[in-house]
């Protein structure tokens, strides 16, 4: 069980499975969840997918800071929408729950002109968990991920392999980054809150 310094489930790029892992960890530890900023399908927010498949009754589910309608990076919607994100306006839900935070993208994504999702990240004093997922490429995307934080002290709780396992490329990057393996989540066929909730049993802190 992690201490209650929320957790920022961040990932090495866009579409990689932040959201179910989110949802898993937040089932597993039955913490709170909240996304700052959704880009897009407002209909079917990563609020409402995660709430969806999480079956405990202690979650809270935190209303987003920003919720923009177009479905792309956040600064892009954001000025569609005309509007300008500030992290200011960007306030940490009170709990006394564990509170797990999803980001939008990966860490260099800008939320305006200056400042970047790590910069949030930074801001809200949160610990980082890192979703990695294996394909061409994934090895320099996650080790670029983990020099970043690492150049901003940015403390990372662990790292969660999701989808297809590679053993040589897992290995490198553990090795090479010394993190903590907090667990691998595998393809699956479908997903509901049974498959949610027995996924708990693949991570661990």
């Amino acid at each position: 069980m992690p201490d209650k310094k929320p957790l920022f489930i961040t990932g090495i790029g866009t579409g990689i499975g932040k959201t179910i892992v989110s949802a898993v960890v937040t089932e597993k530890i039955k913490a709170d969840y909240w996304k700052p900023i959704q880009s897009g399908d407002l209909h079917d927010s990563d609020t409402l997918k995660v709430k969806s498949l999480v079956a405990n009754s202690q979650s809270i589910f935190h209303q987003e800071s920003y919720r923009l309608t177009q479905p792309y990076s956040p600064h892009k919607s954001a000025a569609i929408d005309g509007v300008v994100i500030d992290p200011e306006k960007i306030i940490i839900p009170e709990t006394d729950n564990q509170l797990v935070i999803e980001g939008a993208g990966g860490l260099m994504v800008p939320l305006n002109d200056d400042f970047l999702m790590i910069d949030l990240v930074k801001q809200l004093g949160a610990k980082v968990v890192l979703v990695s997922q294996n394909y061409l490429g994934s090895i320099n995307h996650t080790l670029l991920s983990v020099n970043l934080l690492k150049q901003y002290h940015i403390n990372i709780a662990g790292i969660i392999f999701n989808g297809k396992a590679d053993a040589n490329s897992e290995d490198y990057i553990l090795k090479y980054t010394g993190l903590k393996l907090l667990g691998s989540l595998p393809e699956f066929d479908k997903i509901d809150k049974e498959v949610i909730a027995n996924a708990g049993d693949l991570i661990t802190f």
